[in-house]
């Protein structure tokens, strides 16, 4: 199942529209949807290595633009959207915690989330929720999704043929420690958070 949509990911990243599909997964996911755009940005650099700065640009400002949009929903509407995302992924109870020291440390916590498989949007909407200072908030998303998503196209563009040939060759491998490195982060913050 995952080699199919891996071949697919591949053959769709050529088509004219795959850079607007990148935009909006990174774009959805810095505020509500649980998949990274690495699932996309990793198949299109791989099959178009002269597009990995462009793709990573995309990804990088589509993941601020959304950033924002989780910002506006924790400042904005925090009690009715903010409250049951946070919920879902089982940070409601520890969020009132939380959000008390939040802010002095929330230009480390939202770089360091922004370089991370943490769920970025737990931060986007938190910094919104306890009113982190905007321009910090920015700064730092800048910062780290540039970061995030230029050293993996970087790394994908200077490695692309050896680490694609890798991938192909070993496919099922890769996809089961992705998928365990995915379910042990989640079970880390959890416990962490």
């Amino acid at each position: 199942m995952f080699r199919a949509l891996y071949d697919q990911i591949i053959e769709l990243s050529k088509h004219p529209r795959a850079p607007w599909a990148l935009g909006a997964v990174a774009f959805a996911e810095s505020s509500l949807f649980p998949i990274p755009p690495d699932a996309m940005l990793i198949p299109m650099v791989l099959a178009e290595r002269a597009k990995a700065w462009f793709f990573a640009a995309i990804c990088t400002l589509a993941s601020v633009l959304g950033g924002i949009a989780g910002y506006a929903i924790g400042y904005f509407l925090f009690e009715l959207i903010g409250k049951p995302i946070l919920g879902f992924y089982g940070f409601e109870d520890a969020f009132a915690q939380f959000a008390e020291e939040y802010n002095d440390y929330g230009a480390w916590i939202v770089f360091l989330a922004g370089v991370t498989p943490f769920p970025y949007k737990v931060i986007t909407i938190a910094s919104g929720a306890t009113q982190l200072n905007f321009w910090v908030f920015m700064i730092a998303s800048i910062f780290a999704r540039g970061l995030r998503f230029f050293v993996v196209s970087g790394l994908l563009y200077w490695f692309g043929p050896p680490i694609r040939a890798f991938i192909e060759r070993r496919f099922g491998l890769v996809t089961a420690v992705f998928l365990v490195s995915l379910v042990a982060g989640f079970i880390a913050i959890k416990f962490l958070v």
